[in-house]
């Protein structure tokens, strides 16, 4: 419950380079002190926020965001949950010279990775950043010998990506099992998704898609915990009571009785 210093201030700390962290980026004076470290460019990555036009034009080259999803598909805050959760066959990175829209200027340069069966937000994340970082230095370097072009994003496939509500992380057992195993991967391992189980909330941390029939949510299988789904059944593989540890399915099942007809909500 104390703040704390992201990796990028602890490295620049740690490299002896000049930190600033204003409360806000609105503020005419802090406006003037970006503008007077006379950059070439300014890096924006994972901010959240719009950047006033003071701030865009602050430096030579302006403002160069790394977004995780291939424009226009997926602006906004969360496009790789979104992905996921939409079942998308492949995403990737893009560089963008920002402008005073939400995701919406023009792009340097994109590369598109497939999204594999097993893939979850945290391998995303972790794909994304060793891609985001290597395409960004080939942009820059491209800008520094006069060589960078940026091409305009398309209006049709414009699609958004919401920041995820906390709402969003309860699993709906109405939905296809193939639905619902995705929610299970684009939750983890960030907050995880949520289940209610006898009364208590439970994580789900991960699961398989299975044939089976039942009432959405209703145990159909007490010795592997399958789950049916609208359309559908889940295996459920590992998972985490409340105030308890994250566990195999076997290890629950050891210490829970658990019977067919139980319901998941």
């Amino acid at each position: 419950m104390r703040n704390a210093p992201s990796p990028v201030k602890k490295l620049a700390v740690d490299r002896g380079l000049q930190t600033y962290q204003p409360e806000s980026l609105r503020l005419p004076e802090v406006q003037e002190r970006l503008s007077s470290v006379g950059a070439d460019a300014m890096i924006v990555a994972a901010y959240g926020l719009l950047l006033p036009p003071a701030v865009l034009q602050a430096a030579r080259y302006g403002a160069i965001n790394i977004h995780a999803s291939l424009l226009p598909r997926w602006r906004g805050a969360a496009p790789r949950q979104r992905a996921l959760l939409a079942g998308d066959a492949q995403s990737g990175v893009a560089i963008m010279q920002m402008d005073e829209g939400l995701d919406t200027g023009p792009v340097f340069a994109q590369r598109a990775i497939p999204i594999r069966a097993e893939d979850d937000f945290g391998s995303l994340h972790d794909k994304f950043a060793e891609l985001g970082a290597q395409l960004l230095l080939d942009v820059l370097a491209a800008i520094e010998r006069g060589g960078a072009h940026t091409t305009v994003q398309p209006q049709p496939g414009v699609t958004y990506a919401p920041k995820i509500d906390k709402t969003e992380t309860w699993l709906r057992w109405r939905e296809s099992a193939d639905a619902v195993e995705r929610a299970v991967r684009a939750f983890r391992p960030a907050r995880g998704a949520l289940a209610r189980f006898q009364g208590k909330p439970m994580k789900i941390w991960r699961a398989r898609v299975t044939d089976g029939t039942g009432a959405p949510g209703t145990v159909i299988d007490a010795t592997n915990l399958h789950v049916a789904c609208g359309t559908g059944a889940l295996v459920i593989e590992e998972l985490q009571p409340a105030a308890g540890r994250r566990m195999t399915t076997a290890d629950f099942l050891r210490g829970h009785r658990i019977g067919n007809g139980m319901r998941f909500e």
